[in-house]
């Protein structure tokens, strides 16, 4: 079953999303996963704490996507990312409508 990854960041130091998005967007398609959307156009409509950026992932499985985040090639971007930003990674299951 596909799952969709919901990363939420404040970013603090921007010095990493170049090289991020340069070298992590390609390791996504080797996978058979797919950015939905990459955006800092949010409007938070209830709770609080928006987000400054939000990213969506389509991944095949939750394996795969747990695969990917927990890879020695994905590791040095992570790690920028964690460096650079307070962010909320979060797994969610798609299911194909209701029966």
């Amino acid at each position: 079953m596909p799952v969709l990854a919901i990363i939420e960041t404040n970013i603090s130091d921007p010095s990493w999303l170049e090289a991020y998005t340069e070298q992590v967007t390609p390791m996504l398609a080797e996978i058979g996963a797919r950015y939905l959307t990459r955006t800092d156009d949010i409007e938070l409509i209830e709770g609080d704490n928006k987000p400054q950026f939000s990213v969506v992932v389509e991944f095949p499985s939750k394996e795969v996507a747990l695969a990917f985040y927990n890879s020695e090639e994905y590791l040095p971007y992570r790690t920028a990312r964690l460096n650079g930003s307070s962010s909320k990674f979060l797994l969610v299951g798609v299911e194909n409508g209701t029966e």
